[in-house]
C-alpha cells in the first residue's frame, strides 16, 4: 500500500490534512501516551485535519452568535460528525485492503481521561491518550505555537484533528520546522483576562474565559478556546503577515475586537 493512494481516499472522504508517522517517532513517550499501548502491532499512524470553517468564527467575532455558528460547525459537529465520519470511511478503506486500523479521537495529553485501573500488571491504566498534538508534529502537519495552539501552513490554528493506528508501514512525512511566531505575540496579548504571563499561560484564569472559549463536556475537561479571544488575535495576525495557504478576499478582522472581563463585563 502506498502512502500516496491513502492519501488520495482521505481527500475524497473529506480530509483537508493528512500526516503519517512511523511508529518509531513515538519512542521514549509514556506508556500511558504510547499508541502501541493501544495496539501493540502499530507500524504507523495516521493524522487526519479538517479545517475549523473561517465562518464558523464570524458570529463570536462579533460577539452575537456562539452556539450555532462556531459552537456547531467548529466544534462539536466538525469532532463528532464530520472528522469522525471521515475517520471511519478511511479506516473502512483501510479494512477493506486487509489492514488492521485503530480509529481515535483526537485528545491532548491534558485531558483527565482516565476511567479504571490496569487490567494487569505490565500494562498502563485505562484510558491511554495519544497527544494529537504530538502526533499531529511528528506527522509533518506543523508546529506548536507560542499561545499553546497547533499551527498548520494552510489554517493555523483552525483544523481539528483524529488518527488511525495500522499495522500497515507507510512511507512517513517530513517533520515541519516553521516559526509562524516570529516577532509575534498577538495571541499573548490579544487575552482580555492577561492570562499569559512571561508566555505562560495561566489555566485557572483561561477556565474562566467568556472571550469565545467553550466547555468541553465529555471531552476530559478542557477549555476549547479555538475560538477565543486569543485565537482569533492568531488568525488576524497570520493571515496580515501571510503566513497561511488558504486565503480570502478580505481579512478576517473587519471592526474592534470586544472583550470581557473576569466578571464578565464589557472592556471598553
Amino acid at each position: 500500500m502506498k502512502s500516496s493512494e491513502l492519501k488520495s481516499f482521505a481527500a475524497e472522504a473529506g480530509a483537508d490534512l493528512v500526516g503519517i508517522a512511523s511508529i518509531e517517532r513515538f519512542e521514549g513517550r509514556p506508556d500511558n501516551e504510547h499508541p502501541s499501548s493501544i495496539f501493540p502491532e502499530c507500524a504507523s499512524v495516521i493524522v487526519l485535519g479538517r479545517r475549523i470553517l473561517r465562518g464558523a468564527l464570524r458570529g463570536v467575532e462579533e460577539g452575537t452568535s456562539f452556539g450555532s455558528t462556531y459552537g456547531a460547525f467548529g466544534h462539536r459537529y466538525l469532532e463528532d460528525n464530520f472528522i469522525s465520519k471521515s475517520t471511519y470511511d478511511i479506516t473502512c478503506w483501510l479494512e477493506e485492503r486487509n489492514a488492521e486500523a485503530v480509529p481515535l479521537f483526537g485528545y491532548s495529553s491534558d485531558v483527565d481521561m482516565a476511567y479504571g485501573l490496569p487490567v494487569a500488571p505490565d500494562k498502563p491504566a485505562p484510558n491511554v491518550v495519544v497527544d494529537i498534538e504530538f502526533a499531529a508534529q511528528q506527522a509533518g502537519l506543523g508546529n506548536m505555537g507560542k499561545g499553546g495552539f497547533f499551527l498548520t501552513p494552510k489554517f493555523g490554528p483552525r483544523q481539528r484533528f483524529a488518527m488511525i493506528l495500522t499495522d500497515v508501514e507507510l512511507a512517513q512525512d517530513d517533520i515541519l520546522n516553521l516559526d509562524f511566531c516570529a516577532d509575534c505575540e498577538d495571541c499573548l496579548t490579544g487575552c482580555p483576562l492577561n492570562a499569559f504571563t512571561d508566555g505562560e499561560r495561566d489555566k485557572t484564569i483561561c477556565s474562566k474565559c467568556a472571550n469565545g472559549a467553550v466547555d468541553t463536556f465529555g471531552r476530559g475537561g478542557m477549555k476549547d478556546r479555538l475560538a477565543a479571544a486569543c485565537a482569533r488575535a492568531c488568525v488576524v495576525s497570520l493571515e496580515k503577515r501571510n503566513k497561511l495557504d488558504n486565503k480570502f478576499n478580505k481579512p478576517f478582522r473587519k471592526r474592534k475586537p470586544w472583550g470581557l472581563d473576569a466578571y464578565n463585563r464589557p472592556i471598553a
